[in-house]
């Protein structure tokens, strides 16, 4: 069985705002959303930005006996599952219950973690009721799954920042292959806590001033935070009730390095690069645009770039390829969720998101990485890379509607 998978519905939180109408004006404007670090006090930490999601309040959207259960990244998660069930119309009634689930990258809750262990090591104080379910990586999709009753397979993916990548690609088989007729999918995260920018600073990957990903002079990464949540479906399924198709998921690939806990390494990337094209049944002459990993550290992407010649060989010059971490900060495990929604909304609307604060060419990095403004394009065939921590990589290549 090899059925076609469509997305019904997107959601998105993150530096870029609340809310995929937030998102597309920033990306078609080409407005970022990193800015000075708020939510760490600024003495005990060098970091001076980060990709905050702006004035942010959980009171805004939850319940105090919610936010009692639910970690930062939890309430990310429900925000855009909420936005993209919503968009979807509908898209669970009628389903046998074995057939909708919630596949989800995990995410650790960072802030209730590092609240737990201030009241226990410091305060001499007993952590809070529900620190194990806000704290226990599948968090996220035990929630989306009880708010939106959801009641096939639901679990957790974690591969670090390929979390999302992997929940979507496994989602997308499942659903081609029949175990599934409906599933929501994404990731999240909320890094931005005091324990967790120091240990990034420690590893000596952040950037100094901001995010430049193929810039000559770039620095290293950006923290984000945020989530991304898509809706798939069985494609005549989704015709048949009505729904409004907004893209379609057509192949999916994954390669593991084997090698190095941080070092990328280019062949590895683009054997998940050719996979999902191969999965796709396309070549690289079918490829409009990329939405690259594209961290902005100096190692990682030099790799991708030699990942992306391994395999689009000469067209890959013909290629925009542009990184949206430059605009929302790294996400980790949300971010391929939100680079999918960042391709989704250029094939959708007809543009190419941009790469900001490109200063400087490399010979190295020797993409059209779209630098400093969004372009008019109408890409019909996009793939979204992910290459995460310990060599677990994951691409998707989508197809525009129609």
């Amino acid at each position: 069985m090899s059925r076609r998978v469509v997305i019904t519905g997107l959601g998105a939180v993150s530096a870029l705002g609340i809310g995929i109408p937030s998102h597309l004006a920033a990306l078609r404007e080409g407005q970022g959303g990193i800015g000075p670090l708020s939510l760490v006090p600024q003495d005990q930490v060098k970091t001076r930005v980060a990709g905050e999601v702006p004035g942010y309040a959980a009171e805004a959207h939850f319940a105090p006996k919610q936010i009692s259960m639910l970690d930062r990244s939890a309430q990310f998660a429900l925000i855009a599952a909420a936005e993209a069930m919503t968009a979807a119309g509908g898209a669970t009634e009628g389903v046998a219950p074995e057939k909708a689930g919630v596949i989800f990258g995990a995410a650790v809750g960072c802030q209730t973690l590092e609240d737990g262990y201030v009241r226990i090591l410091r305060d001499n104080a007993r952590p809070m009721p529900f620190t194990v379910p806000r704290v226990m990586p599948s968090s996220a999709a035990s929630q989306i799954s009880m708010a939106h009753h959801i009641f096939g397979p639901s679990f957790s993916t974690a591969s670090a920042c390929s979390s999302a990548s992997h929940a979507m690609g496994l989602a997308f088989h499942m659903i081609r292959g029949g175990l599934m007729d409906v599933a929501v999918t994404g990731g999240c995260e909320a890094p931005i806590t005091l324990g967790m920018v120091k240990s990034w600073e420690a590893l000596r990957v952040l950037a100094s001033d901001t995010c430049r990903p193929f810039s000559k002079d770039r620095s290293g990464l950006v923290l984000g935070e945020g989530a991304a949540v898509l809706v798939l479906e069985e494609r005549e399924r989704a015709l048949a009730r009505g729904a409004t198709i907004l893209g379609e998921i057509i192949g999916f690939g994954m390669s593991a390095d084997g090698a190095d806990l941080t070092a990328p390494d280019a062949a590895s990337a683009g054997r998940a690069i050719a996979a999902a094209l191969a999965d796709a049944g396309i070549d690289a002459g079918a490829v409009d645009y990329v939405n690259a990993h594209g961290t902005g550290t100096v190692l990682n992407d030099k790799t991708e770039t030699a990942a992306m010649k391994r395999v689009l060989g000469d067209r890959l010059a013909q290629i925009p390829v542009s990184s949206t971490k430059s605009m929302t900060g790294h996400c980790l495990g949300a971010s391929g969720g939100l680079g999918a929604v960042a391709a989704l909304l250029a094939m959708q609307h007809g543009f190419l998101p941009p790469t900001l604060n490109f200063r400087e060419a490399d010979p190295e990095c020797d993409v059209d990485c779209v630098p400093n403004a969004p372009r008019a394009g109408t890409p019909e065939v996009s793939l979204a890379n992910a290459f995460a921590f310990g060599g677990l990589n994951a691409v998707l290549a989508f197809r525009a509607a129609g």
